[in-house]
């Protein structure tokens, strides 16, 4: 099979961070994705701190996988997509499991796209897929840094599509990512992954 992104299945786990405009690529990215994809999917989203309900049923409606919000402590499963609670930062942790806190905010924000990537790109190191989406702060530049230098693969969504270009923008001013796709190019290499993943089990 052609490989346009010539994507390597070594790749454990995707962890992906977005804010304001990001939402509609979200849906988008959770709509074409393989019900069978088989690499848990970790999403911190800026949101609502007080506004608990809905979020997850809305991102739910069109995707062909599950959307949890997980519990401290909760183990890592195969194949789960696992969104930040409001109002907590979600950290990835030896042992294969996630762990919540309400530690202080990061660049105004809890959940923290910074702090749910630097733990991420601790964990999994370079079998970490890092991307980036529309947002309109700097959240998510220093945790795409930490991705990139322990070895993950990182990618940002193209600015000149992007709803809000500020998050992007920022992530490619502190790093210089692998790719920088569009959303739907984002889709294209996901599935390429998929596959990747699913011949590197045989």
């Amino acid at each position: 099979m052609f490989s346009k992104y010539k994507v390597s299945g070594k790749y454990r786990a995707v962890v992906i961070g977005g804010s304001a405009g990001s939402f509609q690529g979200i849906n988008k990215i959770l709509a074409e994705l393989p019900k069978e994809f088989p690499l848990p999917i970790f999403m911190c989203l800026h949101r609502l701190k007080h506004v608990r309900n809905g979020f997850v049923e809305a991102l739910s409606i069109k995707s062909s996988k599950p959307v949890i919000e997980p519990y401290d402590k909760e183990t890592i499963r195969r194949g789960q997509i696992y969104l930040a609670p409001a109002n907590y930062h979600m950290s990835l942790e030896l042992g294969n499991s996630i762990a919540l806190s309400t530690e202080e905010m990061e660049n105004n924000s809890r959940p923290a796209i910074d702090h749910t990537f630097e733990t991420a790109a601790y964990v999994f190191r370079d079998k970490l897929v890092g991307i980036l989406l529309s947002g309109a702060n700097k959240d998510g530049a220093y945790g795409m840094m930490r991705i990139k230098q322990k070895g993950g693969l990182t990618i940002v969504q193209d600015p000149e599509e992007s709803t809000i270009n500020a998050m992007p923008n920022a992530a490619l001013a502190q790093t210089k990512v692998d790719m920088i796709l569009k959303v739907d190019e984002i889709i294209e290499f996901l599935l390429e992954l998929d596959q990747a993943s699913k011949m590197a089990q045989l």
